[in-house]
């Protein structure tokens, strides 16, 4: 009978997603008037594959069908269509199908197939209206001749040398407009780094001469000289001017004034900043030649210092002389100096919420070298109405973060690097953070981070960060009474992991990739991968100086045990456009953590948790696993209760971890209230593991009871021991900050075993009310079910 009802619930389930999409279907047309029809599906016949999907986007965009969801937002919130949210509905209009047909024509025709001719029909049933853009291709045009005519014979011998590095065109190829075009434009940009400061593009021109009985063309290549003149002059840099303004863009008062050398004037009317600030960033030196990809990289580094509002490109003088050279006039507007930032996030579910608020204190321009000072402070608390035996109505925990961070925009090291910024700014961090953790009636636990990190480009796509060295002091005072309760449950590992006092170093490395294409909607890979080494040196040094150990036999540095481990961690994803705004990305985020020598646990702070709004988002943080851990195993009644209630939010941990996430993304509207209204759909799956099976030994005192039963790593098992979460959400696009709403839902809860697992396909009547599923969990696990979690943040999730 059980299977049975859990098959008619899935059905019905079913069943209400075909009904709403039914219904949604047949209201795109019940509000058009009686001669109207909605265009619902565009179809390319007779032409290739290659171009028939881009032939598409030459459907003018009223004519191209509504995202359904867009639609029924523009019905819901647009009074008489005066407010643009979501997407008007695509009326047919004779007069722009035509206008589309010339624009497909005109589209084939410039890829090679000149003499083809397009054709449009329209089909409409019901109010729907289908286009249909039939083409006759014809012949494609090859490019039989090419030859080039550059009056410039230096300028021939620039082109003869390089035109392998930027020529689409040549003999054979298929003739195509927007190849010519490129081809225009890699030449103008290569006159343009190599001097040619008063080039332009109407210098260059293609002559086609086609012959359409045999479908081929000739192509000639001209470069024409500037009128009256017999070539094309060559620039080179001369002086160069640095003018620095107030931050208000005056430039009145008072200007430090220094002549550098004999290239660099520096005039500085904000009196903030050294001249080496800017001109370690001018790529452009005396005596080069003119040359825009540096003059762009100027412009960009000198921008990336995140010190100054506006830096345009620099403005150029020629010399009125005969000696070709230029004259440059660099003009910046630094940002105010001092400035702060409040960001936030909202967590809701059913009886427990909480929120976590971080302000950020930044100095801009520390020591007048555009060193950034930044003091950060982040709180997070949860509370809990109704749930928590030990804390009932009150706050559950608080995570406290207070960080000093010190970033120079170079390498600061003993050792002479040569001056990095050819593919973006180098920093140099020096980082101190302390932390708190406080669970009422449970724990306090303090933690001292200090450490030094590089970060700097190998190309614009791939970064390295590195962290030589870190240093970190934990401590943690465990509640008398909470004390006594784990001691009497045999939880000495836990006493253990949360309690010790502790001292470690180690080192850390990242390798970034892609990082600089997370806002483009182009198809691309991201990766991120961190290494976590610790411990190592100072248990070479503990060895080397025979230090004494403690109780449990581990080593001690200055009387204090050390953690010695390795951790990695991996964040790949996979970004796909859909093309518009419409994006599909795929998240895996594996991790592990691996205590070895003189540790046999991972420290509490280099564990894995899961859950957030990042994470797994239909459940809190740290409220999932690990494995196929039930917190019901701590048994019934008050003792048990009790436990389960201070362990609450520390106990779900593990030493393995894997996370994926599936996200749809789109655009709803370009104008909601001011800002851009994105939408999401997403599945999230994954959990985190105990690397080992947690087993009673009497003999061994940090295990003699059985910790998160169930819950050990096994490749066999990790289909079962997923949890599965799905939702949608709303991303508020301000342009400067994007503000976020996801309501996520249980799916899968691996908490469960077997088919009880399929939470919201077998109890969907308890999605916003108690029943028998709801009260028997409460029964056994102290807490309610709740199989929604409303989450409100800054930023994307990922």
């Amino acid at each position: 009978m059980k299977a049975y009802s859990n098959c008619n619930n899935f059905r019905l389930a079913i069943l209400s997603i075909i009904l709403v999409f039914t219904l949604s279907n047949c209201s795109l047309t019940r509000r058009l008037k009686p001669n109207q029809a909605l265009v619902r599906k565009i179809t390319i016949k007779g032409m290739d594959k290659e171009f028939a999907l881009n032939a598409v986007n030459y459907v003018d965009k009223e004519q191209q069908p509504n995202n359904v969801i867009n639609l029924e937002f523009y019905y819901l919130f647009s009074k008489n269509g005066k407010k643009d949210i979501g997407e008007a509905p695509a009326i047919l209009d004779s007069s722009l199908v035509e206008f589309s047909r010339t624009q497909i024509e005109k589209y084939i025709q410039n890829k090679g197939y000149l003499k083809a001719k397009v054709s449009d029909s329209i089909v409409v049933k019901k109010k729907k209206a289908e286009l249909i853009f039939t083409t006759v291709q014809g012949p494609m045009f090859r490019v039989r001749g090419f030859k080039d005519s550059i009056a410039d014979k230096r300028v021939e011998s620039l082109y003869q040398a390089n035109k392998a590095i930027f020529a689409n065109v040549s003999k054979g190829s298929r003739f195509d407009t927007d190849s010519l075009s490129a081809d225009r434009d890699g030449f103008y940009q290569l006159m343009k780094r190599n001097g040619y400061f008063d080039f332009y593009r109407q210098y260059v021109t293609f002559i086609v001469d086609s012959t359409f009985d045999k479908g081929v063309v000739d192509l000639k290549f001209v470069v024409d000289n500037p009128d009256g003149k017999s070539a094309h002059p060559i620039y080179k840099i001369n002086n160069t001017l640095i003018t620095i303004s107030k931050s208000n863009g005056k430039t009145t008062g008072k200007a430090d004034t220094i002549q550098l050398d004999s290239q660099f004037r520096y005039v500085d009317f904000s009196g903030k900043f050294k001249p080496h600030t800017v001109t370690d960033y001018i790529f452009q030196k005396k005596g080069e030649l003119y040359n825009i990809d540096k003059q762009n990289l100027t412009t960009t580094r000198l921008s990336q210092l995140n010190v100054f509002r506006n830096v345009p490109n620099p403005t150029y003088t020629k010399l009125a002389d005969s000696t070709n050279r230029l004259d440059s006039k660099i003009d910046i507007i630094p940002l105010k100096q001092m400035s702060d930032r409040i960001e936030g996030e909202v967590l809701f579910n059913a009886g427990r919420y909480g929120f976590n608020v971080g302000n950020t204190f930044t100095d801009r321009n520390i020591f007048k070298q555009a060193a950034i000072l930044q003091f950060k402070i982040n709180e997070s608390i949860l509370l809990d109405n109704n749930n928590n035996v030990v804390n009932q109505g009150s706050i559950e925990n608080q995570d406290l973060n207070i960080g000093l961070n010190l970033i120079y925009p170079r390498i600061i090291s003993p050792f002479n690097f040569a001056k990095p910024g050819k593919y973006g700014v180098p920093h140099t961090t020096f980082a101190t953070n302390f932390t708190l953790f406080f669970q009422k009636g449970l724990v306090e636990r303090e933690s001292f981070l200090s450490s030094i990190t590089y970060d700097f480009f190998e190309t614009p796509d791939k970064q390295h960060i590195v962290t030589p060295i870190a240093f970190q002091y934990s401590r943690g005072i465990i509640d008398p009474s909470a004390y006594q309760d784990l001691l009497k449950a045999n939880y000495y590992s836990y006493i253990y992991l949360i309690g010790r006092t502790i001292f470690t170093s180690g080192s850390q490395y990242s390798y970034v990739l892609n990082a600089n294409k997370l806002n483009t909607y182009s198809n691309f890979v991201y990766f991120r991968g961190n290494i976590d080494v610790g411990g190592n040196t100072l248990y070479l040094l503990s060895r080397l100086f025979n230090t004494p150990k403690d109780t449990l036999g581990e080593r001690t540095i200055f009387g204090y045990t050390f953690s010695q481990y390795s951790k990695a961690e991996i964040d790949l994803r996979f970004y796909k456009s859909l093309g518009g705004e419409q994006q599909l990305i795929f998240r895996i985020n594996p991790g592990l953590g691996v205590p070895y020598g003189n540790s046999n646990q991972l420290i509490f702070e280099k564990n894995f948790y899961a859950g957030g709004s990042d994470d797994m988002r239909a459940w809190l943080p740290r409220t999932l696993g690990p494995g196929n851990f039930n917190r019901a195993s701590y048994g019934v009644g008050g003792a048990a209760d009790t436990l389960r209630s201070r362990l609450q939010y520390l106990d779900q941990f593990g030493e393995v971890k894997l996370i994926t996430n599936l996200e749809y993304r789109y655009k709803l509207s370009d104008d909601f209230f001011g800002c851009i209204l994105r939408g999401a759909v997403f599945m999230d799956a994954g959990n985190v593991w105990r690397l080992h099976k947690q087993e009673e030994d009497p003999q061994n005192p940090l295990n003699t009871q059985i910790e998160n039963p169930n819950g050990e790593f096994r490749f066999n098992n990790i289909l079962q021991s997923s949890a599965i979460g799905i939702g949608t959400g709303l991303r508020f696009d301000l342009g400067f900050f994007v503000f976020r709403f996801d309501a996520a839902f249980k799916f899968k809860d691996p908490e469960f075993n077997g088919s009880d697992q399929w939470v919201l396909i077998n109890h969907f009547s308890e999605l916003f009310h108690t029943g028998p599923f709801k009260t028997a969990y409460t029964q056994t696990n102290g807490i309610n079910y709740n199989f929604m979690q409303l989450n409100f943040g800054i930023g994307l999730p990922f």
